[in-house]
């Protein structure tokens, strides 16, 4: 675990996703990356109440924190894209751009684990894979995280604020 990344207010998981380090004898559960777990939970709430740039705000912050060629890094890179996908589709009206974005989303989210600090990735994988030949997979569509969609909160608003 990188120090950089560890927060240990950041709560537990419902299951166990990757990312996600079990209990042992000697030490309570934690997140391997608990920075990416919190950006990742304030970027979904925000991706699922419709407010793309946000959530592409929470991802993009994150993503700096891992270098090129590491699966955390894969994962917020493509949610970058895929936050940015649906900002130009539902903003822009822009499905040009949004294939575009899904397109390298889905190279980044190639080989993360299906469920990844709680994010439903074969779920994602697949929607935008519908959404490059109907845009119209996107609408109703919410990202699941442990199971549930949540919508944002006022907490998920600061968040993305202080990016």
């Amino acid at each position: 675990m990188d120090e950089h990344t560890r927060d240990p207010s950041v709560a537990p998981p419902d299951g166990d996703p990757t990312g996600w380090v079990a209990e042992t004898a000697h030490t309570g559960g934690h997140w391997e990356h608990a920075t990416l777990r919190r950006a990742t939970v304030h970027g979904v709430r925000l991706y699922n109440s419709g407010e793309f740039h946000e959530s592409h705000d929470c991802f993009e912050d994150e993503w700096y924190n891992y270098g090129n060629g590491t699966t955390e890094s894969a994962f917020a890179h493509g949610m970058v894209q895929v936050a940015a996908g649906a900002y130009k589709h539902f903003d822009f009206e822009d499905d040009d751009g949004m294939r575009s974005l899904f397109e390298t989303a889905l190279q980044y989210l190639h080989g993360v684990p299906n469920d990844y600090y709680g994010v439903d990735v074969l779920d994602v994988r697949t929607t935008l894979t519908n959404a490059l030949n109907d845009p119209g997979a996107l609408h109703g569509w919410r990202i699941r995280l442990d199971g549930e969609t949540p919508t944002a909160r006022q907490e998920d608003c600061a968040f993305a604020a202080d990016r």
